[in-house]
């Protein structure tokens, strides 16, 4: 019984995670996303493009990176992919994850605050597909939104291009789509 109360009590905190605000509009919504939304987007994803990661990953694995893997914002808020000076944010993350698993029976705790650290590291082909997925949901948001965020933020192609090139390590077939049509959102005036 005291397992399944401290299993309760860090769902409860968990919830938190709906309350983080991040800096793209879901589609055709004049909203931000929240880090919730953006857990469940990122886990479908995955799921659905899994046939097309360039190793062989094992999904289970992936999914439950996804969906822990942002849930040290709920203490350290959201900071925009792009940003330059996000120093302390990573170890504001990793406080947060720590303080959020120590909720959890301590084998639970154990287990996935080990696969938040693969996730980081990405260095596994299960990490290395986690983390190529993660950037998908925003390209798309910007992509079918006028480019909101990037506008907002001044963001340049080149670094658009920089930051989210990683998709290319976990899916060569997958960057290349989405490289084109950023290029093609560029010669269409999205970006300038």
């Amino acid at each position: 019984m005291e397992s399944i109360e401290k299993i309760l009590g860090f769902l409860v905190e968990a919830e938190k995670l709906k309350s983080v605000l991040r800096k793209t509009r879901p589609v055709g919504l004049d909203r931000y996303e929240n880090s919730g939304e953006h857990s469940w987007h990122v886990c479908l994803a995955a799921l659905m493009l899994k046939d097309h990661a360039n190793d062989p990953i094992d999904i289970d694995r992936v999914i439950k990176m996804l969906l822990i893997h942002d849930l040290g914002e709920i203490d350290a808020g959201d900071t925009i992919v792009y940003a330059s000076n996000s120093a302390g944010v990573k170890e504001k993350e990793e406080a947060g994850v720590k303080r959020l698993f120590s909720m959890l029976p301590e084998r639970q705790a154990e287990q996935y605050k080990s696969l938040w650290d693969e996730f980081e590291e990405g260095m596994t082909a299960d990490a290395v597909y986690a983390r190529a997925i993660d950037r998908l949901p925003p390209l798309l948001h910007n992509l079918h939104g006028g480019g909101h965020s990037w506008r907002e933020h001044d963001i340049p192609l080149e670094k658009i291009l920089a930051v989210n090139s990683r998709i290319g390590k976990g899916s060569d077939r997958l960057w290349e789509i989405m490289r084109g049509k950023i290029e093609s959102a560029v010669s269409d005036g999205l970006l300038e």
